[in-house]
């Protein structure tokens, strides 16, 4: 049987108060249309219609080519919006699944029971439900003798007795597809001017067809965003869900509550987490790495058995055997070749520090190429920018830089040079030359080891 998916996005989202679509507020480092959008592909092994309304532009150029987009250009109810897709999908699928791009949680697993309960089902709905006592709005599930859902029973309209119902509607559905075109032209509009999709189960009880229900196992799932309240608690249960993941897959995370890992991040088996570890976006970690406390690392590649401790990455790759911290900060381009290691309250931003290369605390490297086994001594800065443009330093390998030296680019020190602490070097140094002093001048050569 062909199965395709119908994302609903066309709800402005009132309630999060916000300029931005309400499906794409993040969720662990994604918007949350992403995750439904994900889950649906995998479901069904097709691309994903999403109906978008409020916000139409923002949802097509998040989404790209990733799904097919249809508008619902009034908001008239969720049995409104799915008839938008008809034309779609009118003799290109068998079943159809329906979810909404706010429920995030929902999984590929969860999706796929769904669809196969669907496919043995001689009637034409399956739908999701969740036994839960926090209600959250969502429509009471009342089952007949056979254990069969008998009717929806939305919150609003419940009686005392009916509100007792703990069986609720999460709103994900898999219909046979003939019958859900026809079915959705039949449902009456509502007082308030809208089709609910949800009609269609009285439709189908009243033509004596089954309407079976797949129950979650995990109560999370069924969290959907509607407010920024809802938006934390989704994260909270997402960021449970990816620690977990990570540590049944052999990293070890000391403080789940206070270790923040987004998405798309990947790490490495028996690297370790310290609490206050923050990884976002493209992140990849190697193995054996120790990282944190207090790290925030961001777009960023780390090799194997590499130490990160209480300091910032962004955009930067370290290669095996890099140590780094505390309190330093490395940016975009920096490139830390193997058995690096750069100290306390160091700074490197677009530059290259070849193997084995040590930098000292207090020290700024920017724009520059340093060779291996370098010493980089405490206070040294590269003086790259002359108030208009950037200007490069090269460092050959088997240099030492003396404490608080000024690198005065555009700048090349030489193999085996050295400079004396205090030096401020404004021009090129040769090979095996020791140079001091303001402005710094050449004074002997150096003993080659």
């Amino acid at each position: 049987m062909k199965t395709h998916s119908i994302i609903l996005a066309a709800g402005q989202g009132t309630r999060m108060r916000s300029k931005i679509p309400k499906v794409l507020h993040h969720v662990m480092g994604k918007p949350m249309i992403r995750y439904a959008v994900d889950v649906a592909r995998e479901a069904t092994q097709n691309t994903p219609i999403v109906v978008c309304g409020h916000g139409a532009e923002d949802l097509m150029r998040e989404l790209a080519e990733e799904t097919l987009f249809v508008m619902q250009e009034e908001q008239m109810g969720t049995g409104h919006a799915v008839l938008q897709a008809e034309s779609m999908l009118i003799n290109q699928a068998d079943l159809v699944l329906v979810t909404y791009a706010d429920m995030p949680l929902l999984t590929e697993n969860t999706l796929q029971n769904l669809v196969t309960t669907q496919q043995g089902n001689s009637g034409p709905i399956t739908l999701l439900s969740v036994d839960a006592q926090n209600p959250r709005g969502f429509g009471r599930i009342q089952r007949d003798d056979k254990g069969d859902v008998k009717r929806i029973i939305e919150e609003a309209h419940a009686s005392p007795d009916e509100l007792m119902i703990n069986e609720l509607n999460v709103g994900a559905y898999c219909f046979d597809a003939k019958w859900l075109w026809d079915s959705l032209k039949r449902i009456p509009v509502s007082p308030k001017g809208e089709y609910y999709l949800t009609d269609t189960i009285q439709y189908a009880r009243e033509d004596d067809l089954s309407v079976l229900a797949v129950k979650l196992e995990d109560e999370a799932e069924a969290i959907g965003v509607n407010t920024r309240i809802h938006l934390a608690e989704a994260t909270a249960a997402m960021q449970e869900r990816i620690n977990n993941d990570w540590m049944l897959a052999g990293v070890t995370i000391i403080d789940p509550q206070r270790t923040y890992i987004e998405a798309d991040v990947l790490i490495g088996q028996d690297s370790v987490l310290w609490p206050n570890t923050y990884l976002f976006g493209s992140t990849q970690i190697g193995e054996d790495c120790t990282i944190g406390p207090d790290a925030y690392i961001r777009d960023t590649r780390i090799g194997n058995r590499c130490a990160i401790v209480s300091s910032v990455l962004e955009d930067a790759h370290l290669e095996d055997r890099v140590d780094v911290g505390p309190y330093s900060h490395l940016r975009k381009n920096a490139h830390l070749e193997e058995g690096v290691h750069v100290g306390n309250f160091g700074e490197v931003k677009n530059s290259t520090l070849g193997p084995g290369t040590k930098m000292g605390h207090f020290s700024y490297i920017g724009d520059a190429t340093i060779g291996s086994n370098v010493n980089i001594g405490a206070g040294t800065i590269t003086c790259n920018f002359d108030g208009e443009k950037k200007h490069p330093t090269e460092i050959e390998s088997d240099v030492f830089i003396g404490s608080d030296t000024m690198l005065v680019a555009p700048l090349k020190i030489g193999k085996g040079a050295r400079t004396g602490a205090g030096s401020v070097v404004t021009k090129d140094v040769p090979a095996n030359t020791l140079v001091v002093g303001m402005p710094a001048r050449g004074v002997r050569k150096v003993n080659k080891k």
